[in-house]
Protein backbone atom coordinates (compact mmCIF):
# COMPACT_ATOMS: atom_id res chain seq x y z
CA UNK A 1 0.00 0.00 0.00
CA UNK A 2 1.39 3.40 -0.96
CA UNK A 3 1.85 6.15 1.60
CA UNK A 4 -0.95 8.70 1.54
CA UNK A 5 0.42 12.21 2.07
CA UNK A 6 -1.24 15.60 2.27
CA UNK A 7 0.46 18.32 0.27
CA UNK A 8 -0.64 21.72 1.52
CA UNK A 9 0.30 24.75 -0.54
CA UNK A 10 -0.04 28.24 0.93
CA UNK A 11 0.46 31.58 -0.76
CA UNK A 12 4.08 32.32 0.15
CA UNK A 13 6.68 32.84 -2.53
CA UNK A 14 8.48 29.70 -3.68
CA UNK A 15 5.57 28.10 -5.52
CA UNK A 16 7.86 25.99 -7.72
CA UNK A 17 8.76 24.04 -4.59
CA UNK A 18 5.19 22.72 -4.42
CA UNK A 19 5.45 21.18 -7.88
CA UNK A 20 8.84 19.68 -7.09
CA UNK A 21 7.56 18.22 -3.81
CA UNK A 22 4.57 16.72 -5.61
CA UNK A 23 6.86 15.14 -8.20
CA UNK A 24 9.23 13.84 -5.52
CA UNK A 25 6.33 12.32 -3.58
CA UNK A 26 4.98 10.63 -6.72
CA UNK A 27 8.49 9.28 -7.46
CA UNK A 28 8.43 7.68 -3.99
CA UNK A 29 5.10 6.04 -4.78
CA UNK A 30 3.04 8.31 -2.54
CA UNK A 31 -0.62 9.08 -3.11
CA UNK A 32 -1.33 12.81 -2.81
CA UNK A 33 -4.17 14.70 -1.20
CA UNK A 34 -3.76 18.32 -2.34
CA UNK A 35 -5.00 21.45 -0.56
CA UNK A 36 -4.30 24.84 -2.15
CA UNK A 37 -5.08 28.18 -0.57
CA UNK A 38 -6.48 30.90 -2.81
CA UNK A 39 -3.17 32.78 -2.61
CA UNK A 40 -1.31 29.58 -3.48
CA UNK A 41 -3.18 29.41 -6.77
CA UNK A 42 -2.35 33.05 -7.47
CA UNK A 43 1.33 32.63 -6.54
CA UNK A 44 1.68 29.47 -8.66
CA UNK A 45 0.32 31.35 -11.67
CA UNK A 46 2.56 34.38 -11.04
CA UNK A 47 5.80 32.54 -10.29
CA UNK A 48 5.53 29.38 -12.38
CA UNK A 49 2.99 30.15 -15.10
CA UNK A 50 -0.69 29.92 -16.00
CA UNK A 51 -0.62 26.12 -16.30
CA UNK A 52 1.03 25.50 -12.91
CA UNK A 53 -2.16 25.01 -10.91
CA UNK A 54 -3.49 22.51 -13.44
CA UNK A 55 -0.17 20.66 -13.51
CA UNK A 56 -0.13 20.41 -9.72
CA UNK A 57 -3.75 19.26 -9.55
CA UNK A 58 -3.01 16.58 -12.16
CA UNK A 59 -0.39 15.02 -9.85
CA UNK A 60 -2.84 14.59 -6.98
CA UNK A 61 -5.06 11.59 -6.32
CA UNK A 62 -7.51 13.93 -4.59
CA UNK A 63 -7.87 17.72 -4.57
CA UNK A 64 -9.73 19.25 -1.61
CA UNK A 65 -11.13 22.79 -1.46
CA UNK A 66 -9.38 24.74 1.29
CA UNK A 67 -12.81 25.62 2.71
CA UNK A 68 -13.94 21.99 3.07
CA UNK A 69 -13.44 21.31 6.77
CA UNK A 70 -15.58 18.18 6.31
CA UNK A 71 -13.02 16.50 4.03
CA UNK A 72 -11.66 13.11 5.13
CA UNK A 73 -8.18 14.56 5.76
CA UNK A 74 -9.67 16.81 8.48
CA UNK A 75 -10.09 13.71 10.66
CA UNK A 76 -7.49 11.72 12.56
CA UNK A 77 -9.22 8.53 11.41
CA UNK A 78 -8.10 9.16 7.82
CA UNK A 79 -5.13 6.85 7.12
CA UNK A 80 -2.41 9.36 6.31
CA UNK A 81 1.35 9.04 6.56
CA UNK A 82 1.99 12.75 7.07
CA UNK A 83 1.92 16.19 5.47
CA UNK A 84 4.17 18.74 3.85
CA UNK A 85 3.20 22.42 3.64
CA UNK A 86 5.21 23.97 0.83
CA UNK A 87 5.68 26.84 0.75
CA UNK A 88 4.40 27.58 4.24
CA UNK A 89 3.40 31.20 4.69
CA UNK A 90 3.83 32.92 8.02
CA UNK A 91 0.03 33.18 8.23
CA UNK A 92 -0.35 29.40 7.87
CA UNK A 93 2.52 28.81 10.30
CA UNK A 94 0.86 31.08 12.87
CA UNK A 95 -2.51 29.36 12.47
CA UNK A 96 -0.91 25.92 12.88
CA UNK A 97 1.12 27.09 15.90
CA UNK A 98 -2.00 28.44 17.59
CA UNK A 99 -4.25 25.51 16.63
CA UNK A 100 -6.73 27.72 14.80
CA UNK A 101 -7.87 25.00 12.34
CA UNK A 102 -9.61 27.75 10.36
CA UNK A 103 -9.31 26.11 6.94
CA UNK A 104 -8.56 22.64 5.61
CA UNK A 105 -4.83 23.28 5.23
CA UNK A 106 -4.37 24.32 8.86
CA UNK A 107 -6.81 21.67 10.13
CA UNK A 108 -5.02 18.87 8.24
CA UNK A 109 -1.72 20.08 9.71
CA UNK A 110 -3.20 20.03 13.22
CA UNK A 111 -4.42 16.48 12.61
CA UNK A 112 -0.86 15.39 11.83
CA UNK A 113 0.31 16.92 15.10
CA UNK A 114 -2.41 15.40 17.25
CA UNK A 115 -1.94 11.98 15.65
CA UNK A 116 1.88 12.26 16.02
CA UNK A 117 2.44 11.94 12.29
CA UNK A 118 5.19 13.77 10.38
CA UNK A 119 4.47 17.40 9.52
CA UNK A 120 7.10 19.25 7.48
CA UNK A 121 6.72 23.01 7.07
CA UNK A 122 8.83 24.75 4.43
CA UNK A 123 8.51 28.14 6.11
CA UNK A 124 9.17 30.88 3.59
CA UNK A 125 9.97 34.38 4.83
CA UNK A 126 13.00 36.59 5.35
CA UNK A 127 13.95 38.31 7.52
CA UNK A 128 12.08 36.76 10.44
CA UNK A 129 10.24 38.64 13.17
CA UNK A 130 10.08 37.50 16.77
CA UNK A 131 6.49 36.36 16.11
CA UNK A 132 7.73 34.11 13.27
CA UNK A 133 10.46 32.64 15.45
CA UNK A 134 8.07 32.01 18.34
CA UNK A 135 5.61 30.29 16.02
CA UNK A 136 8.42 28.12 14.65
CA UNK A 137 9.40 27.19 18.19
CA UNK A 138 5.78 26.38 19.06
CA UNK A 139 5.24 24.02 16.11
CA UNK A 140 8.61 22.39 16.70
CA UNK A 141 7.69 21.74 20.32
CA UNK A 142 4.46 20.13 19.05
CA UNK A 143 6.43 17.77 16.80
CA UNK A 144 6.55 19.50 13.43
CA UNK A 145 9.74 19.93 11.43
CA UNK A 146 10.39 23.49 10.27
CA UNK A 147 12.52 23.37 7.14
CA UNK A 148 13.16 26.74 5.54
CA UNK A 149 13.87 26.15 1.83
CA UNK A 150 17.59 26.93 2.04
CA UNK A 151 19.67 25.99 -1.02
CA UNK A 152 22.38 23.34 -0.61
CA UNK A 153 25.11 25.58 -2.00
CA UNK A 154 27.74 22.94 -1.23
CA UNK A 155 26.27 20.87 -4.08
CA UNK A 156 27.13 23.72 -6.48
CA UNK A 157 23.73 23.86 -8.21
CA UNK A 158 23.84 25.35 -11.69
CA UNK A 159 20.13 26.17 -12.02
CA UNK A 160 17.16 27.22 -9.93
CA UNK A 161 15.49 23.94 -10.94
CA UNK A 162 18.36 21.99 -9.35
CA UNK A 163 17.98 24.04 -6.17
CA UNK A 164 14.23 23.49 -5.86
CA UNK A 165 14.47 19.79 -6.74
CA UNK A 166 17.08 19.22 -4.00
CA UNK A 167 15.03 21.11 -1.42
CA UNK A 168 11.91 19.13 -2.37
CA UNK A 169 13.77 15.82 -2.18
CA UNK A 170 15.09 16.73 1.26
CA UNK A 171 11.59 17.64 2.48
CA UNK A 172 10.14 14.37 1.20
CA UNK A 173 13.02 12.43 2.78
CA UNK A 174 11.94 13.83 6.16
CA UNK A 175 8.66 11.89 5.85
CA UNK A 176 10.65 8.64 5.70
CA UNK A 177 8.35 6.96 3.18
CA UNK A 178 11.13 5.69 0.91
CA UNK A 179 14.89 5.44 0.56
CA UNK A 180 16.35 8.97 0.80
CA UNK A 181 16.48 10.68 -2.59
CA UNK A 182 18.13 14.01 -1.80
CA UNK A 183 21.70 14.29 -2.95
CA UNK A 184 24.01 14.01 0.04
CA UNK A 185 27.15 16.02 0.65
CA UNK A 186 30.18 14.07 -0.51
CA UNK A 187 33.40 15.00 1.35
CA UNK A 188 35.48 13.65 -1.54
CA UNK A 189 34.14 16.44 -3.79
CA UNK A 190 36.10 19.02 -1.82
CA UNK A 191 33.27 21.26 -0.66
CA UNK A 192 32.10 21.88 2.88
CA UNK A 193 28.55 21.01 4.08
Amino acid sequence: MSARVVLGVSGASGAALALDCARALIACGAELDLVLSAMAERTLALEVGPDAVGALRALAARVHPVTDLGAAIASGSCPLHGMIVVPCSMRSLAAIAQGLDDNLLTRAASVQLKERRPLVLLAREAPLTLAHLRNMTAVTEMGAIVMPPVPAFYLRPATTAQITAQIAARAVDLLRIATPRARAWDPTEGTAP
